[in-house]
């Protein structure tokens, strides 16, 4: 809806609106004493202008306009079709979605995968992050053209700190990152995973290598992947977006309410940084 205030006659209002169909329509408006047609056309990326007849000086009309219901319908097709509108009943979690994006070379392929944060309920009915999200990287060798042995796959972890190392990675600069998953367990030190990541030498792009020795099945196996400048800013594009979410730091800006924030600037007039400033 859209309200606009008519001066003293004749009148002429004009702004910009972005619309993506092109069609005009007429509206019609009822004051106590004037009765007007105003016309509004509309155009895609251009304004549009409404003209009134004349109105008695000194007199302030009030134009109250909506869009068409064609305009409507269309919107409502639009938003049906668009597969982020999903309205939800209260209380129901939207259906679960899984994305990843791979690459592929002529000796392995590559496909990076988010994992979401794990959150653990209080007492009180409140929740706790208890386990951070990460970025799952699944190496698979090339067993012919274009074909991959999935069942051969190694995978890697990569953390939040990681992400962020490969994220202020220079193009002429190399990483190490190593994991043992049964640190501190019984079987510590019987397999060992280390993923490097070191700069073309061309200066093109880096080199994806991942070593993993297995003592418990008999494993030793290193697969490595060339990736191209392109290819590494759309994967660091990927991990600078999802990064907020895997802290679950979205959750708890969802969270967030009005009265949440009221009550608790009542209840303690001292905020931290009040206690931090006046250390």
């Amino acid at each position: 809806m859209l309200n606009l205030s008519l001066s003293p006659s004749p009148a002429r209002v004009s702004f910009n609106i972005q619309s993506p169909k092109l069609f005009s329509q007429q509206y019609h408006s009822l004051s106590s004493r004037n009765c007007f047609t105003p016309t509004i056309y509309f155009h895609p990326n251009t304004s549009f202008s409404v003209f009134t007849s004349e109105v008695p000086s000194g007199k302030n009309l009030s134009l109250e306009c909506r869009h068409s219901d064609y305009y409507e319908t269309q919107q409502q097709r639009l938003s049906s079709n668009d597969s982020t509108f999903v309205p939800q009943p209260d209380g129901v979690l939207p259906p679960k979605v899984f994305v990843g994006h791979s690459i592929y070379k002529g000796k392995a392929a590559l496909t990076v995968e988010p994992r979401s944060p794990e959150f653990s309920p209080l007492n009180s009915g409140a929740f706790k992050l208890s386990k951070e999200g990460f970025v799952l990287l699944q190496f698979a060798p090339a067993a012919a053209m274009r074909q991959y042995d999935w069942s051969r796959k190694q995978v890697f972890s990569l953390s939040v700190t990681e992400m962020g190392t490969l994220i202020s990675l220079g193009a002429r600069d190399s990483c190490e990152f190593f994991h043992d998953p049964f640190k501190g367990r019984s079987d510590e030190g019987k397999v060992r995973k280390v993923l490097k990541v070191e700069p073309l030498p061309d200066g093109s792009g880096h080199f994806f290598n991942l070593s993993v020795q297995n003592k418990l099945i008999n494993v030793d196996e290193s697969i490595y992947i060339p990736i191209t400048k392109a290819e590494y800013t759309v994967l660091m594009s990927a991990f600078n977006f999802i990064v907020p979410y895997l802290l679950g730091w979205n959750t708890f800006a969802n969270s967030i309410k009005p009265e949440d924030t009221s009550r608790m600037t009542n209840a303690n007039h001292r905020s931290g940084a009040d206690f931090e400033w006046s250390r």
